[in-house]
């Protein structure tokens, strides 16, 4: 189908200043410049990063620092990463990851060390309602248990832990049940089912498609922007369980319009690129049932293992979701794609962790390509409105789907999630919203 669009205002979000991810690759060579103390003093002090930036950083210090690498994080108060390592007898290691910009913190539990960890909870215990993480800010295993884990599961668990040795896993005891995050209701529909569009991307021949969660693809082959609509997108391949929770749908109609922005409620969001994920990173989400919800990334490599098996290679939040909003988008203020909402316990109104799948490695799987890598589209050059304003004043227009989300309408109302989702977000090949 031709999508139609619909006018809104676009406001620029936190678009001032976005740094180029290729910026953090001059920090390394640097390292090795300056042969006088004064310049090495200089070239030690930690360097201002954004999110993304450190990220990058963050990839080229641990092929760097090699064996004495143990992680790294993304101080959001200080803007600085923050690269943990085992103390050895090679100090100059620890000296040229200083030199390239990073907060160097000496830790006692080396990468090789936490993953034999996850290993051994990989072996003796993969329950349902268990997840486990590396968390470099306190360079332990981070395991999670949901509130189904009890009796002798709880007591396998808490002895697997233990068994680790001190020092080296913790144990959180969630109040909610780890679950996939799709329901019946409204936003991309299949049958009695309801998901959230993530991103839209370019498949490999070029043709219009999109990003959503795996879980949802495979439990329904057609797609429709309507419930109980004709279908408009079909599932070309999908991952769930295992080594992620991804798929990728192709649009029916080769002509169809599918930009790479997100409906944040009234303004969108121009998408310029994939981007991983660090630890300590401010991130927004976006989802059919709740619409907008930000917080922290908590952990990468995630495994969950979800009542319908076992997934891997996620990233772990605080983000809050709920049903309806799996497969929607996980974003930064600067506009880049971060991940797809897979599933976690709890809700908005208690919190909880959520796990997102990341769409760097989801793109690479599938073999499409998101966005145009440059810098943020010229209509939105300029402005100062930045994620946190959504929902304000221009939400809730009539017809455009879910654009009230934030606002808290309910699903259903004129310019809610029901018949607003054929003439807004959803027809625009955009994330749904409430």
């Amino acid at each position: 189908m031709s999508h139609k669009r619909i006018p809104k205002r676009k406001a620029a979000i936190a678009v001032g200043g976005v740094v180029a991810l290729g910026a953090a690759a001059i920090l390394l060579p640097s390292a090795n410049a300056s042969q006088d103390g004064a310049a090495d003093d200089a070239a030690a002090a930690p360097r201002t990063l954004k999110a993304a930036d450190a990220s990058d950083l963050a990839s080229q210090l641990a092929g760097l620092l090699g064996d004495a690498f143990a992680g790294s994080y993304y101080d959001g108060d200080k803007q600085q990463l923050v690269v943990n390592v085992v103390p050895g007898d090679n100090n100059n290691v620890v000296v040229q990851a200083k030199k390239a910009g990073a907060t160097v913190r000496e830790v006692d539990n080396s990468m090789t060390e936490l993953a034999a960890g996850e290993r051994t909870l990989k072996t003796e215990a993969t329950i349902p309602g268990t997840s486990w993480a590396v968390d470099p800010r306190t360079n332990k295993i981070l395991v999670t248990a949901d509130s189904t884990v009890t009796g002798e599961n709880w007591d396998r668990l808490e002895s697997t832990v233990q068994g680790l040795g001190s020092g080296m896993a913790t144990i959180k005891k969630s109040a909610g049940t780890f679950r996939t995050f799709a329901s019946g209701g409204d936003a991309i529909f299949s049958g009695g089912a309801r998901c959230s569009l993530g991103f839209n991307v370019t498949a490999d021949d070029g043709a219009p498609a999109f990003l959503t969660a795996g879980h949802c693809a495979v439990a329904a082959e057609e797609w429709s922007d309507v419930q109980n609509g004709q279908p408009i997108a079909t599932v070309d391949q999908a991952v769930f369980p295992g080594e992620g929770d991804f798929a990728l749908v192709r649009y029916d109609d080769p002509a169809t319009d599918a930009p790479s922005d997100v409906d944040v409620g009234g303004q969108t969001l121009q998408i310029t690129e994939a981007a991983e994920a660090a630890v300590g990173q401010e991130v927004f989400r976006m989802g059919s049932t709740t619409g907008l919800a930000d917080g922290q990334v908590l952990g990468l490599d995630a495994t969950v293992n979800y009542p319908e098996g076992t997934v891997t290679g996620l990233i772990q939040t605080d983000v809050c979701a709920e049903p309806g909003d799996s497969g929607g988008s996980m974003f930064t203020q600067d506009g880049l794609a971060i991940g797809l909402t897979s599933g976690g316990s709890g809700d908005c109104t208690v919190g909880g962790e959520t796990f997102f799948q990341p769409v760097t490695t989801a793109l690479a799987a599938v073999g499409a390509t998101l966005g145009d890598g440059g810098a943020v589209a010229g209509d939105q050059a300029g402005g100062e409105g930045d994620v946190g304003d959504v929902g304000g004043e221009d939400a809730g227009a009539g017809d455009q789907a879910g654009e009230a989300a934030v606002g808290g309408e309910e699903a259903g109302q004129d310019g809610g999630a029901g018949q607003g989702a054929e003439d807004g977000a959803a027809d625009d090949g955009l994330t749904e919203t409430h």
